[in-house]
């Protein structure tokens, strides 16, 4: 595994800039923000000839890969909300946004294979999570089910003709959300080979999903990880809930997001499940930690996930013992 570093994380900085920052704290891998109006990646800009040669030769000069392209903004309106709650991201009708997410999140693949980079990371969206609950509309989760399947199928066939798969986010405000919703999104679209998942600890804590049950049953659909951790404050619990609304950094939240080893998610059993299941690609570090600055966390998580990243599978033992060697 390869510690990572979103290059969102400083969204006012130039990628060369990002870069410049990486490289002296360790980090390997870049993951790159692709939603429209970016101003660190235009994949217009990156489609032209030469372009996306000249972005890896700049990074390559840094010793830096490309991880993934993230395009989380544009591609939540694809199941939605389709209502106000989204008017930031793009105002007009259910048809225009959905048009305008799926529009998006292609571009994204294509500018992905242009960089040869194997993954893009986003959302599903969803059209009401409310319906997880099933009242006052019996069937709405199973309505949405179909619509998911209606209109991604067509999107993962062509993430598989430009040989880029789709990462999607579990997330507490997206239709995959737990293990559960997880398997069954891969279920209905048919195993597609192009769909799996970013898995970002912190947001599968959030509703008290064990990440590491999450590892081992989705395995070989995990595409892309965030180090990304969460604090359940339990003092806060049983004041508000685990769902608690309001500001981020208000004190009496009982949950905030973390940057990893501030927060609950086990990053050593994390690791060693990621290890377990032939993980071997990066660990890219979010932050959305409303307790500290970005240049806390820049220092603070390379120290920490550095020494815990395994470098090697077990070899097994060559003796008259324990002779099971895995090769």
């Amino acid at each position: 595994m390869k510690l990572g570093f979103f290059a969102a994380n400083y969204a006012h900085l130039s990628l060369e800039e990002v870069a410049k920052i990486m490289v002296q704290h360790g980090y390997e891998m870049m993951e790159i923000p692709a939603y429209s109006g970016c101003e660190q990646f235009d994949c217009d800009e990156i489609l032209k000839p030469g372009r996306a040669g000249e972005l890896k030769k700049m990074l390559g000069s840094y010793s830096i890969e490309i991880s993934g392209l993230s395009n989380h903004a544009d591609s939540l309106l694809i199941l939605g909300p389709h209502t106000e709650d989204t008017d930031k991201l793009c105002p007009g009708t259910k048809e225009q946004k959905v048009k305008y997410g799926i529009d998006n999140l292609l571009k994204t693949a294509q500018a992905a294979n242009a960089l040869e980079v194997p993954v893009v990371n986003g959302f599903t969206g969803v059209t009401n999570w409310g319906r997880y609950f099933p009242f006052p509309c019996a069937d709405g989760w199973e309505k949405m089910e179909r619509e998911f399947v209606e209109v991604f199928t067509p999107i993962m066939d062509k993430f598989k003709e430009y040989g880029v798969k789709f990462a999607v986010e579990p997330h507490p405000n997206n239709m995959i959300y737990d293990i559960h919703t997880a398997k069954r999104a891969v279920e209905l679209l048919g195993g597609h080979p192009s769909f799996g998942y970013n898995l970002d600890p912190a947001n599968i804590i959030y509703l008290g999903v064990k990440v590491e049950n999450f590892i081992d049953e989705l395995g070989d659909r995990i595409f892309h990880v965030h180090a990304k951790d969460g604090e359940i404050v339990e003092h806060n619990l049983q004041r508000g809930g685990i769902l608690m609304q309001g500001d981020w950094q208000r004190l009496d939240r009982a949950f905030r997001f973390r940057i990893p080893g501030w927060g609950s998610v086990p990053w050593k059993k994390v690791i060693t499940e990621l290890s377990m299941i032939q993980y071997d690609y990066v660990l890219s570090y979010e932050h959305e930690d409303v307790t500290m600055s970005v240049g806390d966390g820049v220092e603070k998580v390379a120290a920490y996930l550095k020494p815990l990243i395994i470098k090697a599978p077990y070899e097994g033992r060559r003796d008259k013992i324990f002779n099971n060697p895995r090769d």
